[in-house]
């Protein structure tokens, strides 16, 4: 062990650890999880901190030479290669303080590595007059969480989401000959391909792709600048931009400095908004999955209209079943990360005068929510989606004998002959077709060209009987 020192005195720091007194007194005072705030946020932090020197350097309050050292070090975290140094437990001081001081000591503790100094020896970058200069933990936390969730949503669930996009896309051209009956309240109801019905979950997950890029836009405005309570004290008044600029550079998302400060330190309105976008596509993606362990139920005694790729067996004493174990874990997802944006509306509104004091638990369950979402979707897509195929002959016969194509006769030969048709074939078991020929409601030919059921999966021009 060896002895660091902050404001509250000295402390023991195991010797191999780049962080420093304040950041041990955080792991001793908050054993609550085990887990350390999450890498994405980490990560992006690291970027905050490099934008941060350089803006220092840019304005002329960092020499250049200290100015390097910090950026190498920030650059450092940013990569992930000192992520073992940031041990402070999510559950900590509800600002981010404890995490914002790790990020401050790993960097100055590094920078003195890398100038050939002591570890804690404050040479020649010191955490608090050098890497945080022109900061605080309540304008910096919130930028760090605005930047790394922005980049989780536009490295990660945007590409994932383009994946199984363009994955649906192909299975409803595959699909597109093939007629089944559609169901609404779970009851027959009129004729469709298995490719319209794909196309509607692809459309969902375009709209999801769309509601990312709303949520990226909803964190391009960044707190820092604001310091201490939106006022700017300690800090050039060029620095929030300044800084702005910097990370919009090194990431290739638009960020700007926030319009107001007090409202971007005050205020995680954005978070909340973003959270919600994720809880949107989650709710998307709960409705796809579960439609697809609808239609591949059975496989005999079921809907049994698709075919699931067989991934795992099914069961530990009923042999030869098998499951659909990838749409429940999706579901199971989509459930957490629901539970998720509760957590960060609670969070949100509970911040108080100048400070939402519940920023880690709010960044938490964010960047949970897209990491999770993310794996799903991937999973999703490979292990499911590219693997499925159809029952054709299955769909068609299913068509062939639902009641529910008397809906297309509507037109032809009234609501009152059709209700009394549809009631009578369902007490005979007989055919729709049968019954309105054998009343001579329709001639033969006019009755395939009405029920054939390519002409009831589009739009078509109508020309009733008088």
């Amino acid at each position: 062990m060896r002895t660091e020192r902050d404001s509250m005195g000295e402390m023991a720091v195991p010797d191999e650890a780049l962080f420093g007194a304040s950041t041990q007194r955080a792991v001793l005072n908050f054993p609550i999880s085990g887990r350390a705030m999450p890498p994405e946020f980490l990560h992006g932090l690291g970027l905050v901190k490099l934008a941060c020197a350089q803006a220092n350097e840019e304005l002329g309050l960092l020499p250049r030479a200290k100015a390097e050292l910090i950026r190498r070090a920030a650059r450092e975290v940013a990569e992930g290669r000192l992520d073992a140094h940031f041990p402070v437990d999510v559950f900590q001081t509800g600002s981010g303080t404890s995490t914002n001081m790790n990020a401050n000591e790993v960097i100055a503790n590094r920078a003195s590595q890398l100038a050939g100094e002591p570890i804690g020896s404050k040479r020649p970058a010191h955490p608090n007059d050098d890497v945080n200069l022109g900061q605080s933990s309540n304008d910096i936390i919130p930028t760090a969480l605005h930047v790394s969730v922005a980049l989780a949503l536009a490295r990660g669930l945007r590409p994932a989401l383009e994946h199984l996009r363009e994955a649906l896309e192909a299975k409803a051209r595959e699909f597109d000959a093939i007629i089944k009956i559609g169901r609404t309240h779970l009851m027959d109801a009129t004729p469709l391909t298995l490719g319209q019905e794909v196309s509607g979950y692809a459309a969902q997950v375009a709209k999801g792709v769309e509601r990312v890029d709303k949520a990226v836009a909803a964190l391009r405005e960044l707190a820092v600048g604001g310091t201490a309570v939106g006022t700017g004290i300690n800090c050039d008044p060029r620095f929030g931009g300044v800084v702005a600029r910097i990370l919009s550079a090194e990431t290739g998302l638009e960020f700007v400095e926030a319009r107001n400060h007090f409202e971007a330190q005050a205020a995680r309105d954005d978070a909340v908004e973003a959270a919600g976008q994720i809880a949107a596509i989650a709710a998307s993606l709960t409705k796809i999955a579960n439609d697809i362990r609808l239609l591949g139920s059975g496989p005999r005694a079921g809907l049994g209209e698709l075919r699931l790729p067989a991934t795992q067996p099914g069961s530990s004493i009923m042999p030869g079943k098998v499951n659909p174990v990838i749409p429940e874990v999706v579901n199971q997802v989509a459930y957490q990360v629901i539970g998720n944006d509760l957590t960060v509306t609670f969070a949100a509104e509970a911040g108080q005068l100048q400070l939402n004091a519940f920023e880690p638990v709010i960044t938490f369950n964010i960047l949970q929510s897209m990491r999770i979402m993310t794996r799903a979707m991937q999973v999703l897509t490979e292990r499911c989606i590219r693997g499925i195929t159809a029952n054709a002959a299955h769909c068609r016969a299913l068509v062939t004998h639902s009641i529910g194509i008397i809906t297309a006769l509507n037109p032809f030969i009234g609501y009152h002959n059709s209700t009394r048709i549809a009631k009578k074939a369902l007490e005979s078991g007989r055919g729709v077709a049968e019954l309105v020929l054998e009343e001579g409601l329709l001639s033969p030919a006019e009755l395939d060209d009405i029920l054939t059921p390519e002409n009831m999966t589009r739009r078509r021009r109508i020309d009733r009987k008088s």
